[in-house]
């Protein structure tokens, strides 16, 4: 959890809001957690560039291949998770994340979301309006 030097250390990761045509916001509900909905977010590989780590997990999670990034935030967001929860995740490397998030439009219809494309995250998904994205 902690570099040498003592500097902590952060999951570098891509976090996605896709917009459908009528300005509503991709939500999936995760599968491993019951009523807990959020947007697609995921790692960024090993000398993989964010803006394409977006892109991959995107697809990985929702299926969806059609959409373009039209912004991105200027600064990385980096938060820490509680500690005992820190300890259980990516095998207790990072005390949290440092994520890059990334607006995309959606290009496709419905039917080309798709949960099952790669290991499912997400076990159902809906569009809501801006405001009412979880916190």
């Amino acid at each position: 959890m902690t570099q040498p030097g003592g500097e902590r250390r952060y999951r570098p990761g891509v976090g996605i809001l896709l917009f459908d045509p009528r300005g509503l916001a991709f939500v999936g509900q995760r599968n491993d957690t019951p009523g807990a909905w959020q947007m697609p977010q995921g790692g960024i590989d090993e000398a993989e560039e964010p803006r394409a780590a977006a892109l991959r997990e995107l697809a990985e999670e929702t299926g969806v291949r059609k959409a373009e990034i039209v912004g991105e935030t200027a600064d990385w967001i980096t938060y820490e998770q509680p500690p005992e929860l820190a300890a259980r995740l990516w095998g207790g490397r990072y005390v949290g994340q440092r994520q890059k998030w990334y607006a995309a439009r959606f290009l496709g219809t419905d039917t080309d979301i798709d949960l099952d494309a790669h290991e499912a995250e997400f076990d159902a998904w809906r569009w809501v309006e801006i405001e009412d994205l979880p916190g």
